[in-house]
């Protein structure tokens, strides 16, 4: 077995990581791992490319004045259906292709997406962040439950545009034609795994348990009383994250006996991906403990990103392209499950890149799936992110509009806003978010909350929850959609329906929110009513600086459905927001500031003075809202 083990790693080897040393005595030399990847931090600064030329405006805007518009290619518009088969022949299996099943491509590409930009920016939004468009393993999954990777997070080729979608032409077109319009153009990027290559022998398919590190330590095989492996590895410990230590972990089979099918040794791309030594190699997730970090994520091959050539060859990868397409940001795919000495060599060294590029508005957020506000600004503080999709913000709007819960759940979320690193004005760029590809959309929440909901409830409760959204602290995220009513049954698969005229049966049946269309046609359909709304809520978000940069204070809250107001401040501006989120219709007081007493309405029938110093009345329908402004400067 060392023998074998020895064999695969020399010729899965890269020409690249041979002239290294990658593997030999030459990397046994000792070197700091810290001052190895500042060099390469400063290597890849260096500008090779032209700085990217952009509108003093454009440059000018922070994270928190975005509107960001997220969007699954494949599911978006088809304009050219020569591409859907990925240049590939025969039945789904080898192709991917088969629009009647969710699991399966679909045909929507970039040179759709690129066609449709008139239709996001019509509806408010500044930035497209797009889900993986790199080149996917086309299929995965033991027999009988496999599907594609349509949505491109089972990457092999991370340098290279997945054919499905389209070409680096058409991708180069697409970021230019976004550029043209002075939006933004934010990648998804993931550096926790690959697509499932990596098998272990002996273990069922999709049923391999996780071996931890104390009963299968790196330093044996097969566990603590196992043949030695590995000598003088000091194990993955922050300290021991080193070149020199790990030039001597040569062996992968610590913990299982891997291989890789013959036909796909060699698809990785860049090749140093391609050797099994920068894997974990323990099995599958449990998603507690180490495991959470050290497993496979559903299986798929799960990179070893404590080792120093990982964190280099990710940002030399991903540095290329910021310096090749001049990308505004990158959304960071399963970024709890990584660990935080790699964060923070990552994410400075991009954000240098990107200034040597002439970027300097570059933003990176990750993603926590966590709903507790603490969790979430952990990974600011600890991983230095410099932003999180706000999951906890998530998780309040769903439990007080679509669960018709107490308003206060709201206020102890934006207090928790203290917690982040940078405070409250770090708060304010955090994309906030309903509906997301992986746990469903707003909508279907509605519904699932509320049997037997009507028409009308189910709009005004939709609405409710972009009115919160849009005008509350945070960069707001549209989920491609939800704007034309989809309702989806549920995550994953299931919220991720086709723009275009869709094939698959589960779909087409949906009940959509404020229309009688369905999903068997297009629905790119300007007048609906979400689509008005939420264009309306970004506009006058847009207007008014205050509603994205404004500091935020909650003015009413309860232990009940009702009413929830907050104040956004800037500059002597004072935007006073109140929804209501019960059925009834309610009337009140809340507080302002003893400043702003003179009004006037931006949504809503507002008053046009203050009751008293500090004291403003507000009179709100069932499921409705205000947004209502006083200038003192005026």
């Amino acid at each position: 077995m060392q023998i074998y083990a020895n064999v695969v790693k020399v010729a899965w080897l890269s020409p690249s990581d041979r002239a290294l040393g990658i593997g030999s005595k030459a990397m046994r030399r000792p070197i700091n791992v810290a001052a190895m990847l500042s060099a390469v931090a400063l290597g890849l600064s260096a500008p090779t490319v032209p700085a990217r030329a952009e509108p003093t405006e454009v440059t000018a805007r922070g994270p928190a004045d975005e509107v960001i518009y997220f969007v699954l290619p494949d599911r978006f518009a088809n304009a050219d259906p020569r591409n859907d088969r990925g240049g590939l022949r025969g039945e789904r299996l080898r192709t991917g292709f088969d629009p009647t099943d969710a699991g399966y491509y679909h045909g929507g590409d970039l040179a759709g997406l690129t066609a449709r930009l008139d239709y996001i920016q019509g509806l408010g939004a500044t930035a497209v962040w797009l889900s993986p468009v790199y080149r996917n393993k086309t299929v995965q999954g033991p027999p009988g439950q496999e599907s594609a990777g349509y949505h491109g997070y089972w990457i092999t080729d991370f340098t290279d545009i997945d054919p499905h979608v389209g070409t680096r032409a058409q991708f180069r077109a697409f970021v230019d034609a976004a550029h043209a319009r002075k939006m933004r153009v934010y990648m998804d990027i993931i550096t926790n795994h690959t697509a499932d290559v990596i098998q272990y022998r002996g273990c069922p398919a999709q049923a391999c348990p996780y071996r931890s590190r104390a009963d299968y330590p790196y330093q044996r095989r097969g566990g603590p009383n196992g043949p030695a492996i590995n000598p003088g590895f000091a194990g993955d410990a922050a300290a021991r994250q080193t070149a020199e230590n790990f030039a001597r972990l040569t062996d992968p089979s610590f913990a299982y006996d891997i291989f890789a099918p013959p036909a796909e040794r060699s698809v990785k791309r860049p090749a140093w991906l391609n050797d099994p030594i920068y894997y974990h190699n323990r099995g599958y997730s449990t998603f507690r403990g180490e495991s959470s970090q050290l497993g496979d994520f559903a299986g798929l091959d799960d990179l070893f990103t404590e080792h120093p050539r990982v964190v280099q060859g990710f940002i030399e990868l991903y540095g290329s392209w910021i310096d090749e397409y001049g990308i505004d940001g990158f959304r960071i795919d399963t970024a709890k499950h990584v660990n935080p000495e790699f964060w923070q060599a990552f994410a400075p060294a991009m954000m240098e890149r990107a200034r040597a590029r002439g970027i300097p508005h570059f933003h990176i957020f990750g993603e926590v799936y966590d709903p507790d506000p603490g969790h979430l600004a952990r990974f600011t503080h600890v991983d230095r992110f410099p932003s999180v999709l706000d999951f906890a913000f998530q998780s309040a709007a769903f439990d007080s509009i679509a669960r018709s819960g107490p308003t206060e759940r709201l206020a102890t979320l934006f207090e928790s806003d203290a917690l982040y690193e940078g405070g409250p004005a770090s708060a304010r760029a955090l994309p906030t978010f309903l509906s997301n590809h992986d746990m469903g959309r707003f909508a279907h929440f509605v519904l699932r909350e509320n049997p037997g909901v009507s028409d009308e409830e189910l709009l005004n409760r939709t609405q409710l929850g972009y009115a919160l959204m849009m005008f509350a602290r945070g960069a707001p995220v549209i989920y491609y959609g939800d704007e034309q009513g989809f309702t989806g049954d549920g995550g994953d698969r299931d919220a991720r329906e086709d723009m275009f005229e869709s094939r698959v049966a589960t779909y087409n049946d949906n009940r959509l929110v404020g229309t009688t269309a369905t999903t068997a046609q297009s629905n790119f359909d300007t007048t609906h009513p979400l689509y008005r709304a939420i264009a309306r809520m970004a506009a006058t978000r847009a207007e008014i600086p205050a509603l994205r940069r404004g500091a935020q204070v909650t003015r009413a809250a309860a232990d009940t459905p009702g009413l929830f107001a907050f104040s956004r401040l800037l500059d002597g501006v004072e935007v006073l927001v109140a929804i209501n989120t019960s059925r009834a219709r309610l009337h009140a007081q809340v507080e302002i500031d003893t400043r702003s007493a003179n009004w006037r309405s931006l949504h809503g029938t507002c008053a046009t003075a203050a009751l008293a110093p500090a004291s403003y009345e507000v009179d709100l329908a069932p499921l409705d809202y205000l947004v209502c402004i006083s200038d003192r400067r005026a």
